[in-house]
Parts: structure tokens; C-alpha cells; sequence
């Protein structure tokens, strides 16, 4: 395994774009380390609605960054307290939604500092029983990244009011507030510390090396193509806001694999748009589906022969054909 150093960029759409840039474009076949600190943002899952994850007034007032990345999951509230961590790999089916593989290196660097850290739930790092850290993974071609947070020392009252919590998601969770669930690794240290020791902590501990860290630098060239992506992709309307269709159906439910939302356009019967908004995961691309079922008749039946010879698991992970017609249909 190899490190980059993001050379102490902050700024979200530039970090994304390096970790895009990186699993796209390096030469290598070493599986590949990116850390990274981001001014105060908010980091919108990819197939989430951003005008319904962010506390819109807030975050403009605050001057708060809002860019979508390119993995599922949800809404993330990132400040400079925060530590982003990516592994860029192959794509094998065995690295594909096996959170555990990436977490357990950063799980046992964690305890090596007495943080009481466990892997919990379908994506998450805890400590005691609270939320340290959450996961997500995206695909492209022969290579991957399982990507997460560490909230170190994160201002956990300017992380509750820049999102916008869905109540439904807390009741979920039988808990009472975003504050409940998370915590501060800081906390649970012995001793104090700042986020770029804790950075070159975790960097000897999951690499397992005291001196020596393989290590890549970004060149003249690499930064061109960062930069470039930054500006086509990560600094855009489009691609951090998009449009919302307008429509007639909303069908939500949360699934094992998380949330679906989907918005759907009937006229005379007639499937005329359908989008799907969420926080969960997916090998394969919704609009795939989508475009399958526009022009379909909005009824049972049509819709499972629309489906035939598709795995919906591989866009809605968990989510059988069959809950997902009863989901579209009848919930």
C-alpha cells in the first residue's frame, strides 16, 4: 500500500477530485491510502436530494460547502476537526460491501490510542456505543475506493444545525437527537492531541510500518487533471444541487441497505419520470433503472414484467424484485 499526501488541501471539491483522480487515473497496482481535512462542508451522498439533506438558510449564512460525492450513504457535516480517510483497491467482489475489511486496519490503529473502537452496523465505526465514524464505497471499472470519516474533535453544534435531520431517520434509530449518537474521538484519549499527530498516528498503524512510508507525490500533471475535475464535477450546480422532477407519487421506506425515496411522474396510468433519492447503496447506477420503467403502466404487474431479468440488489442493496414492486406500488 502506498500513501498520497493531499499536500494540505482543505477545500472539499479539490479532495474529492484527488480521490477521484487517483482510483481513474494513477499507475499503479499497489492499493492506495489518501487522508484528508475539510474546511466546514457538508458531503452529500450521490443519490441523495441535497435540498432536503442541508439546513439551506445556515449553511449559506455560515458560508458552509456543500459537494456531492460519488459514493451512496448519507449526508456527512465535515469541519477541520474531521479526518477523511479513502482505500483505493481493486474491484473484487469480495472488497464490494465488505465495510469490515477497510474498517478493522483503522479499528486497530484506534485501540492502539485506548479508543474503545468497534465496527457496528452496516458502515459505521463506534466507540461505546456511539457513532465515530461512517463508511461508504463507489466503483469504477477495475478499481474502488471505501472511503470514511473519523470525527476527532468536530464541532458537534454546528454538525446538528447544518443538516437536516429526518425525523423518520431518528426514530429509526430509537434516539432522540443527532447529538445522542455521535461522538468525538477525542473523548476517549488519555491525553490530548491535534488532528495532524492523530493523521500521522493512524498513517504508521495501518500501514504497520515505523519509517519508510511508501509514499506517492501528486505532480504538475496530476494537479492539471485534479483541478480540472474540481471545476467540471465538484464545484458545479448541477452535479451538487441537480433538479428535483416534479411529481405525483412519493414512495419512502427504509430498507436494510437504507433509505429509498422515490419520486414518480404518472400521467393516464403512464410512468412519465421516476427519480430515487437516499442515502443507501448500490453497485449499478438507479438511472439504469429509472430509464427502465419510464413509459411503464404504474400497476403491479407491469412493473414486475419491466423488472424481469433485472437484480434490483445490485441498485438498492438488500432490496429484492418483489419488495420493490410492493415498495413502488402498494406501500
Amino acid at each position: 500500500m502506498i500513501f498520497v499526501d493531499n499536500e494540505h488541501n482543505t477545500k472539499p471539491y479539490i479532495n474529492l477530485a484527488i480521490e477521484e483522480h487517483l482510483m481513474r487515473n494513477l499507475a499503479t497496482d499497489e492499493d492506495i491510502l489518501l487522508f484528508y481535512i475539510n474546511e466546514p462542508s457538508i458531503i452529500i451522498g450521490k443519490h441523495q436530494n441535497t435540498l432536503e439533506e442541508i439546513n439551506l438558510e445556515y449553511v449559506q449564512s455560515h458560508n458552509i460547502h456543500v459537494t456531492r460525492r460519488l459514493s451512496g450513504g448519507g449526508a456527512v457535516y465535515h469541519d477541520l476537526g474531521n479526518l477523511n480517510f479513502s482505500f483505493i483497491t481493486e474491484n473484487r467482489p469480495e472488497n464490494v460491501h465488505n465495510f469490515r475489511k477497510f474498517t478493522e486496519p483503522v479499528v486497530r490503529a484506534l485501540q492502539t490510542l485506548g479508543v474503545p473502537a468497534e465496527v457496528g452496523g452496516r458502515n459505521d465505526i463506534l466507540a461505546d456505543g456511539r457513532k465515530i465514524s461512517g463508511n461508504a464505497q463507489y466503483i469504477s471499472g477495475k478499481r474502488m475506493v471505501s472511503h470514511g470519516t473519523l470525527l476527532f474533535n468536530t464541532d458537534m453544534s454546528e454538525l446538528s444545525r447544518a443538516l437536516n435531520v429526518k425525523p423518520g431517520k431518528i426514530q429509526s434509530k430509537g434516539i432522540k437527537s443527532v447529538q445522542s449518537r455521535v461522538a468525538n474521538i477525542s473523548e476517549f484519549l488519555a491525553a490530548p492531541m491535534d488532528t495532524e499527530t492523530f493523521r500521522t498516528h493512524l498513517l504508521h498503524e495501518i500501514l504497520e510500518r515505523s519509517e519508510s512510508i511508501p509514499q506517492y507525490h501528486l505532480t504538475p500533471a496530476d494537479w492539471e487533471a485534479i483541478n480540472a475535475l474540481s471545476l467540471s464535477r465538484y464545484q458545479t450546480w448541477d452535479w451538487n444541487y441537480g433538479r428535483s422532477p416534479e411529481f405525483n407519487v412519493q414512495k419512502t421506506n427504509r430498507f436494510p441497505g437504507g433509505e429509498v425515496d422515490a419520486r414518480i411522474d404518472v400521467h393516464d396510468g403512464i410512468i412519465k419520470c421516476i427519480r430515487f433519492y437516499g442515502d443507501f447503496f448500490s453497485q449499478k447506477e438507479p438511472s439504469e433503472l429509472e430509464a427502465r420503467l419510464v413509459g411503464v403502466r404504474y400497476e403491479a404487474a407491469a412493473l414486475t414484467a419491466a423488472l424481469a431479468g433485472v437484480e434490483v440488489s445490485e441498485f438498492f442493496h438488500s432490496v429484492d424484485n418483489e419488495a420493490f414492486v410492493n415498495f413502488l406500488y402498494y406501500a
